[in-house]
């Protein structure tokens, strides 16, 4: 990594699966990771009451807000050619995301430059690549993580897995369930996120 030969990883959303899998090929390089989401096992068997009702509000979740996933897993280009051609379109696309996945209000300026990230350079369509390619099975599988690994779980994300859930693919030697905080933690709650990382990875230099 960048000439490193040890070093420490921190994901959420697709990053974290990125990270997930960096470590589960390179454990020998990982001091630890950081995650804000949490792949799936497997074929996970004698799943407990905990973990049923967190798959059962996964797919509420995916049923009442996940229109957009499956549109990018199955049909990304008709989507992009849309987005792509109306400013205000690419907008409404992700200032409902801002919206409903926040535990506090983003400002104009700020939804507005991230808009304009994407419209100006053009890269609404490219941004969509991953979820097909994952559908489509583009990727490794996660098995295992055996590196040390720490989760942080903030209220208004779009899912909340238990600890047990995550214990089946990782590592897991620290978990934190934030008092407040959604999907964007590193922009809505910086301070706390950043105390978490640093209280983990401390030990782990």
């Amino acid at each position: 990594m960048l000439g490193f030969e040890r070093y420490a990883a921190h994901g959420g959303d697709l990053g974290a699966g990125v990270t997930s899998r960096l470590a589960q090929a390179h454990p020998e390089a990982l001091a630890g990771i950081h995650l804000l989401a949490v792949a799936d096992p497997a074929a996970p068997q004698d799943i407990t009451p905990e973990e049923q009702t967190y798959l059962d509000s996964a797919t509420t979740w995916y049923a009442e807000e996940g229109g957009y996933e499956h549109e990018q897993f199955t049909r990304p280009t008709t989507l992009a050619v849309g987005l792509a051609d109306s400013p205000a379109g690419l907008l409404a696309w992700l200032l409902e995301k801002y919206r409903a996945w926040t535990d506090r209000p983003f400002g104009d300026d700020f939804v507005l430059t991230q808009a304009s990230l994407y419209w100006f350079t053009n890269t609404i369509s490219s941004s969509f690549r991953p979820y097909y390619e994952y559908q489509q099975r583009m990727h490794e599988r996660l098995t295992a993580v055996t590196v040390p690994t720490a989760v942080a779980i903030f209220p208004k994300d779009l899912v909340h897995p238990p600890r047990s859930w995550a214990e089946r693919s990782y590592r897991v030697t620290r978990w934190t369930e934030m008092p407040r905080g959604g999907h964007f933690a590193a922009y809505e709650e910086p301070e706390l996120l950043g105390d978490d990382l640093t209280e983990f990875f401390r030990p782990l230099r």
